[in-house]
């Protein structure tokens, strides 16, 4: 899932790297982030303590968390970190071959389908991803993050040059919805597969979010006002 509101690629590659190096503890360190994905997804970031986390991998070093990631902030930024890579190829790849609003808006959203397909079902992480875009120990790990990823910029941009007959305001209102409502959709979605025992489908929802969000960006304007009404602080000057 990439963020629309918007880590160094140097930085990215510098962890992967030492990921590599650390190959006898990467067991250790999948199940902590594993664990860590679940705890988060049902509890909430706040209410999951680092112990929780460590006893939920069966791990019984209490500090385990700080021993393999630093700490907590380490720790959110590898799950984080750990989604948003495997999107950059496969994104790459969708992009390459668009030629329309549409194309460029399942070459954000087809690969995070794609990436929660792959998992074993059931699956937590889209419900974890949904509360980290909304707690903010997180939601600047996201954003920077996003930033290190080059074709989600580029897609972005992409948007602006094929929406440019549109008020630029209002269509960079309507991209930074974008992660909002991918975010939303596949949290409920995964809430209702694992609860109902039922496949989650996910290709079939990729394609009903993209349509329904090129849909949105194409969109007349009804009133271009050059601003994002539903920002904070939207329309005070004029009070």
């Amino acid at each position: 899932m990439v963020s629309t509101d918007h880590l160094d690629v140097g930085h990215i590659t510098h962890r992967n790297e030492e990921s590599t190096l650390m190959t006898p503890a990467e067991p250790a360190r999948t199940a902590l982030l594993d664990a860590a994905e679940r705890l988060f997804a049902v509890s909430g970031i706040a209410q999951v303590s680092d112990r929780k986390v460590a006893e939920a991998a069966g791990n019984s070093n209490h500090s385990a968390v700080r021993y393999y990631f630093g700490g907590r902030e380490g720790l959110l930024r590898a799950l984080i970190v750990r989604h948003a890579s495997a999107l950059e190829e496969p994104r790459r790849a969708l992009f390459d071959r668009s030629d329309s609003v549409l194309g460029d808006v399942r070459s954000l959203v087809v690969p995070t389908m794609e990436a929660l397909a792959a998992l074993p079902q059931p699956t937590w992480r889209a419900r974890f991803l949904a509360q980290a875009l909304h707690d903010p120990a997180t939601r600047a790990v996201m954003i920077e993050t996003a930033e290190a990823t080059p074709t989600a910029t580029l897609v972005l941009r992409s948007l602006a040059c094929r929406l440019q007959h549109l008020e630029p305001g209002v269509v960079t209102a309507r991209a930074g919805l974008i992660t909002r409502i991918v975010a939303t959709a596949a949290a409920e979605v995964e809430t209702r597969a694992e609860r109902d025992g039922t496949d989650p489908r996910w290709p079939s929802v990729g394609d009903f979010l993209c349509d329904a969000i090129a849909g949105m960006l194409v969109a007349p304007i009804t009133r271009a006002t050059g601003e994002n009404p539903s920002a904070a602080g939207a329309g005070r000057a004029g009070r």
